[in-house]
């Protein structure tokens, strides 16, 4: 009888040892299933984080950047000539039109200079090409002579600034860009007639 007791208890400590060792076994998947829970979390806030910044990003065409790189250097030239008209001209009706354009076209720098930034380019900070040519042209010049050959460029350059935005308005692939154009369009159209009627009165 004792050695059959002896037996069973034998037999019943087995059984429970077995049985804690299968829950601690079964506790472990418990665990694996959690941490494997956290990687789809981490995974899918890589997507949604690359997505925002990919949203945020509006890269400017090359096209696009021409044309404001162009805009901003015929803006700086008006405003540059206009403030030489207004300190030379000889005629009241040239120095109103350059007080003009000095007033139009700074508003217009502003604004442009705040898309440019806002799209990461930059604009130049010296005139260079034909428009530093005229500048040296007129700063050379006096009286009528001037008045001339002032208002002869602004006729030039606002038939040039008249093409140049009316492309903007209807081709910039830039939102920004065309809207700016489209805005600045009819303002240059007036500039453009009011030159060639004041232009007109000096021959």
């Amino acid at each position: 009888m004792t050695s059959r007791m002896t037996a069973a208890v034998a037999a019943l400590l087995l059984l429970t040892f077995l049985a804690c060792k299968s829950e601690t076994t079964d506790g472990l998947p418990n665990t694996e299933t959690t941490g494997t829970s956290q990687s789809p979390s981490t995974a899918t806030s890589d997507p949604t984080t690359t997505g925002a910044t990919g949203g945020t990003s509006s890269p400017v065409t090359p096209t696009d950047k021409e044309w404001v790189t162009t805009a901003g250097m015929a803006g700086m030239a008006e405003v540059q000539m206009g403030n030489l008209a207004m300190q030379t001209a000889e005629n009241a009706e040239v120095k109103s039109f350059a007080q003009r354009m000095v007033t139009d076209h700074s508003k217009s720098n502003e604004e442009l200079q705040q898309l440019v930034t806002a799209k990461g380019l930059t604009l130049a900070a010296q005139l260079d090409g034909e428009h530093k040519s005229a500048m040296d042209h007129l700063t050379g010049l006096s009286g009528a002579e001037f008045d001339k050959a002032y208002m002869q460029h602004m006729v030039a350059d606002h038939d040039k600034a008249v093409a140049h935005f009316t492309t903007g308005s209807t081709s910039a692939e830039d939102d920004d860009i065309k809207g700016f154009a489209t805005k600045s369009l009819p303002v240059l159209q007036e500039h453009a007639a009011l030159a060639k009627r004041v232009a007109g009165k000096l021959r």
